[in-house]
């Protein structure tokens, strides 16, 4: 494998200059959502003796230990404040892989909007799915009132996942540093371990104006649901702890007692890091999504030692598959390679998702497609029957997948290339990359080509102008709807990242994955054939 534009190539030096500008915009959109409620709010809750969301994070997992933060932008270009009033994410406590979901209480009070359960539901699905410990580091006023319509009645299912995931023998962990009112009362009520801290958690069902209200009863914070009250009185704190630095100790002794072992199998030591520089990914995308890239280019430097055995190398060639490494987990890879999806493209990835599923080995798919290919040569040659057996596959696999777009996934090639709605294990977009039905230009095209033959049905004349403006109005909302940050925000995937950082997202997510076994489909619907 080489650099497909070589470091001399004008093209590999605009693209790099235009990554890198994306990257540095990428932390400019990163640090909106780690502001959480901004400077005065993260100072005044300083001033009251807490830790932010994050510091609390940087404490609790073991030290110098990455934490791979998920759905950062959550809510990107909404009301809500990006990141959703939570934190969730991946990191190692005591030597155990844990899903941690953090209440951001400098964003209202840590209330819960549509996006806070949008997102917390996604790292429980990630914690089940993994087999993963929770930890949930609470601190939450309970629902944010002004949207209790949207988060009402789904929002009794955070409740009942903490449950499946006790009886699913998955540990969860409550550490409560302040309130944990109404609904949110339920997150200590329903895990398996409960930590409070003395004079700061609150856990009621309703505070005393509520019960008041509700009553007549005058009562106080303390007696009605303090960290004291709950530790020697009602019984649901298991441990009391004299301040928040002492109830991340208490929650590292208890993952460090859980006696947690991995099920899927351990990765291969002494593997190599690749051979080609990681750094040149910045140069190797076009800043013109249109233009294809070799996805080679992107393996060699993301798999261990380089190393990648192409599988029907002569056969279906706008796809790339085959058999690498990476961080010593064996892996299958399918690239899109030119973009479109022929019927040799489907039927190739078709066969080489069940070889996967026989030999128990995870997945990952690498989008730069504009989707299935049309025309009448293809739809009389079965390019729609040759897409759905890649769409069966990818449906019925069951061996883990992870999704990287990389530039462009469009269409029903997002589908085929296991994308959210396929429910890969993990999915993250590179800077600048897309996603939506179709390209901007063609979809208003489409719009256009279908009023102008209304306009012809009915005898009358087309307005040119208005369709201009029409054009150009579509292509400017598919655009703005179709960006990275858009569809992170709305948690169609796990994160927008760096190029120079796949490797390291990728190694964290498979090893995460090997908690719980890998294996592959055992049997799948009928292809058509």
């Amino acid at each position: 494998m080489t650099l497909h534009a070589e470091r001399d190539d004008p093209a590999y030096h605009l693209n790099r200059t235009a990554m890198l500008e994306r990257v540095a915009d990428l932390e400019k959109q990163h640090a909106v959502a780690l502001a959480g409620g901004g400077a005065k709010s993260v100072e005044r809750h300083h001033r009251r003796g807490k830790l932010t969301a994050r510091e609390r994070i940087e404490l609790l997992i073991d030290e110098d230990s990455p934490f791979l933060e998920l759905s950062t932008l959550a809510g990107w270009g909404t009301e809500f404040t990006v990141g959703g009033s939570v934190v969730t994410g991946l990191g190692v406590v005591e030597g155990v892989e844990c899903m941690i979901i953090a209440n951001d209480p400098t964003v209202r009070g840590g209330a819960s909007n549509p996006v806070t359960l949008k997102k917390s539901f996604r790292a429980a699905q990630i914690a089940a799915e993994n087999r993963l410990p929770t930890v949930n580091l609470v601190e939450s006023g309970g629902a944010d009132l002004p949207t209790q319509k949207d988060i009402f009645i789904p929002g009794g299912g955070h409740f009942r996942g903490l449950t499946e995931a006790s009886a699913d023998r998955r540990p969860t962990i409550a550490l409560v540093f302040g309130n944990s009112t109404a609904g949110g009362a339920y997150v200590p009520g329903m895990s398996d371990y409960v930590v409070m801290v003395a004079g700061g958690a609150k856990v009621f069902l309703g505070g005393p104006p509520l019960v008041k209200m509700a009553t007549g009863e005058e009562s106080d914070d303390e007696s009605l649901g303090g960290a004291e009250m709950h530790a020697r009185t009602s019984g649901l704190a298991d441990y009391l702890a004299v301040d928040e630095r002492d109830a991340i100790r208490i929650g590292r002794q208890i993952v460090r007692r859980l006696n947690w072992r991995k099920l899927g199998p351990a990765p291969r030591t002494g593997y190599a890091e690749p051979a080609l520089d990681p750094e040149e990914l910045l140069g190797i995308v076009p800043d013109d999504l249109r233009i294809p890239f070799d996805p080679r280019d992107v393996i060699g430097r993301i798999v261990d030692g380089s190393a990648f055995d192409e599988f029907k190398p002569l056969y279906g060639t706008s796809l790339v598959t085959g058999w690498a490494q990476l961080h010593g987990y064996p892996i299958g890879i399918l690239a899109n390679a030119r973009g479109v999806l022929f019927s040799a493209e489907a039927q190739k990835a078709a066969q080489f998702i069940q070889l996967a599923n026989q030999s128990d080995t995870p997945l990952l798919f690498l989008h730069n497609t504009t989707g299935y290919m049309v025309g009448r040569e293809y739809e009389q040659g079965g390019i729609i029957k040759h897409g759905a057996q890649m769409i069966n596959a990818v449906s019925n696999s069951k061996v883990p997948h992870l999704s990287v777009v990389m530039g462009a996934s469009y269409g029903a090639g997002n589908y085929g290339m296991s994308g959210r709605a396929y429910d890969p294990r993990f999915m993250f977009s590179w800077v600048g990359a897309k996603s939506a039905v179709m390209g901007p230009a063609q979809l208003a095209g489409v719009v256009s080509i279908v009023s102008r033959q209304a306009a012809a049905a009915a005898g009358r004349p087309y307005d040119e102008e208005a369709d201009a403006r029409t054009r150009a109005a579509i292509e400017a909302q598919i655009e703005r709807e179709s960006l990275a940050y858009f569809t992170s925000g709305m948690l169609y995937d796990d994160g927008v990242i760096d190029p120079r950082d796949t490797r390291t997202v990728l190694g964290i997510c498979l090893s995460v994955i090997h908690n719980a076994p890998v294996r592959g489909a055992r049997g799948y619907g009928v292809f058509r054939l």
